[in-house]
């Protein structure tokens, strides 16, 4: 059977709840690609998560100095997570029901990847066997 942990995005970018804001900014400069940062504990325990979004509305409009914010302190806790041993269909479901594009895999509390819904699709066709033409 296949779990979400077979499909998922292992080693998410994500920072220590004690880094700064200056150091999610700098992130996100050093990877435009990059939508979110994950934020955990020292132990890898998932506290939440900053888009650009959360810096330009908790610490540039609110007239902070980024240098001095630390994550745990504006990171939003994510709406939902899914745990890595959940299988995988299941998890795609969840993903489609809840209009989803990614969402944080844990194991207990610890956050060990990212279910993102394209790598998923693409790994679920990948497994469906080729279409047969029929004459």
């Amino acid at each position: 059977m296949t779990v979400v942990r077979d499909a998922m995005v292992p080693e998410p970018t994500s920072l220590l709840a004690t880094a700064t804001a200056q150091d999610a900014g700098r992130t996100f400069a050093d990877s435009p690609e990059t939508r979110a940062v994950f934020v955990s504990e020292a132990d890898g325990t998932l506290v939440g998560v900053i888009t650009r979004k959360t810096l330009v509305r908790e610490v540039v409009a609110a007239g902070l100095d980024p240098r001095s914010v630390e994550l745990r302190d504006i990171a939003e806790a994510p709406n939902y997570t899914i745990d890595a041993s959940l299988p995988l269909d299941e998890g795609f479901h969840m993903l489609e029901e809840l209009d989803l594009e990614r969402v944080p895999v844990v194991e207990g509390a610890r956050l060990v990847g990212v279910l993102s819904r394209a790598v998923v699709q693409r790994r679920l066709a990948e497994d469906e066997p080729p279409a047969v033409e029929v004459s």
